[in-house]
């Protein structure tokens, strides 16, 4: 795991104020230190693609970010116009609002709709579910409702919440999903044994800003 830890992780750049400089140093380091992929804005998706065509990081971006409460025919719409453009998994925030009020059917009607659409276009799914803002009944409930969708990953945090990733959600979104369904674990994971108990409660994906700290720490052990 140490050798190759780059693998786990999905250098993020999501600032208001990143720069065009800012976005291509992110790129080149992602292939530098084999991470799974980057994950950008969607107006810069195109920047990333040029740069990451010869390699094998892939192009993850956020749709309906940070909060989820758009209009689901403009969540396909945005995820549509970055897989044109070069993306290659969407980063979805649900309807965060909708979960809160109970109405779970809203929530699996979006998701098995953008599951579904996601598919017909070739790119990989992960719900943002923003655990920080959620009971742990609700949390539970989010999961139960993937396990029906099946989509390929659930994602705890967008870092913009309260809190991100901790060991426990982990461990609950684990224990209620189904195995085949991924988690990938984001917001202040920022060395390497926070990104390990992560890994080790269960996530196979790791969104942050600290991937360059945290692997180059993994190498020292």
């Amino acid at each position: 795991m140490k050798s190759d830890f780059g693998r786990h992780i999905d250098h993020t750049l999501l600032r208001p104020i990143a720069t065009t400089t800012d976005i291509r140093r992110l790129c080149t380091e992602a292939i530098e230190y084999g991470m799974a992929a980057v994950c950008v804005f969607p107006s810069y998706v195109p920047m990333a693609r040029e740069i990451l065509k010869e390699s094998r990081v892939k192009i993850a971006t956020v749709i309906a970010f940070p909060f989820g409460v758009t209009y689901t025919e403009i969540k396909e719409a945005e995820m549509r116009t970055s897989a044109a453009r070069g993306a290659d998994e969407m980063d979805f925030v649900i309807n965060i609002a909708a979960l809160k009020s109970g109405d779970d059917r809203a929530i699996e009607q979006e998701m098995e709709y953008l599951t579904s659409k996601a598919r017909t276009i070739g790119v990989r799914t992960k719900f943002i579910i923003e655990t920080a803002y959620l009971t742990d009944d609700e949390k539970v409930r989010v999961c139960k409702v993937a396990n029906r969708v099946k989509p390929d990953f659930m994602k705890t945090s967008t870092g913009y919440g309260p809190s991100g990733a901790t060991v426990e959600d982990v461990r609950m979104m684990r224990s209620s999903l189904l195995p085949e369904i991924q988690i990938k674990a984001a917001g202040g994971i920022r060395s390497y044994a926070e990104a390990l108990q992560l890994l080790q409660a269960g996530a196979s994906r790791l969104g942050t800003s600290s991937g360059i700290k945290i692997i180059e720490e993994a190498s020292k052990l």
